[in-house]
């Protein structure tokens, strides 16, 4: 049972630094908003029924 032990706190820490870091990012990165321009072909919007 000592190895199921070690495997479960090694799993807990390991998700705990996961966790971690996920909110790190979140609350420090801020996202750059730009603008996003798509060209379209004619063909494709003016398509006749």
């Amino acid at each position: 049972m000592p190895t199921l032990s070690r495997f479960l706190v090694i799993l807990a820490t390991l998700a705990g630094l996961v966790y971690a870091g996920m909110l790190a990012l979140a609350t420090f990165v801020q996202p750059v908003e730009r603008d996003v321009t798509i060209r379209l072909p004619a063909e494709r919007v003016n398509k006749a029924p």
